[in-house]
């Protein structure tokens, strides 16, 4: 039994160490220039063990994708264990969310230029990966807070989730180019940057009679 749970632990290291590589390279090349190859030797492993987890290059990416997607739902599980009200949620995952996307700059870049290059069939595989369930599980955040009473009836909660991630994203983008602008103070401030964002957007969208 011993052998047994240690070949399924180095299994799994295997496949963690073949990923973390092929993120590394898909990151700085672009999917299109990165070979099994450079991957095998980046991982330290041989070719031929690369398949042994993966039929092909395309199914290695949907794994990295699997990956990144599952990072960022388990931010959202954590916002919204340690939260009683969807505004709490909310403001929680934003700042978590934020502070994930400027970790892992390169995975980002590649998914934004990924999604730039090959338009649709890169957008079914980031939300076939798990990306569209997070966006989901966002709306189903928003939509318990209306039932509850927490937040206004009278708005789009999919338009709101948009807003939300896509504040993140510009931010994002835009970190180097709004740190020219003397006006704009919170740059390297980013987790005022979201509970800014993230209050003014509840203003719109909380009940009156909520605090």
């Amino acid at each position: 039994m011993e052998n047994d749970a240690t070949s399924v632990s180095s299994e799994g290291e295997g496949c963690r160490k073949i990923i973390a590589a092929a993120e590394k390279l898909f990151a700085d090349h672009g999917f299109d220039a990165v070979s099994m190859h450079a991957i095998a030797t980046d991982a330290g492993i041989s070719k031929a063990n690369i398949y042994h987890y993966f039929p092909n290059k395309d199914a290695l990416y949907l794994a990295v994708l699997q990956s990144a997607a599952a990072s960022l739902r388990a931010l959202l599980q954590a916002a919204v264990d340690k939260s009683g009200t969807a505004s709490e949620a909310l403001h929680h995952f934003a700042v978590n969310h934020l502070q994930h996307l400027l970790a892992r700059p390169r995975l980002v870049r590649l998914f934004l230029r990924e999604m730039l290059e090959k338009g649709e069939p890169r957008a079914r595989d980031l939300a076939d990966a798990g990306l569209a369930d997070l966006f989901a599980s966002l709306v189903q955040i928003l939509q318990l807070g209306q039932e509850r009473g927490e937040l206004r009836k009278d708005f789009d909660p999919a338009l709101v989730t948009t807003m939300l991630l896509g504040a993140n994203v510009i931010f994002f983008q835009s970190r180097e180019l709004l740190r020219q602008y003397p006006t704009v103070t919170f740059v390297d401030r980013p987790e005022e940057y979201d509970r800014a964002m993230v209050e003014m957007l509840l203003r719109g969208i909380r009940n009156r009679s909520e605090p």
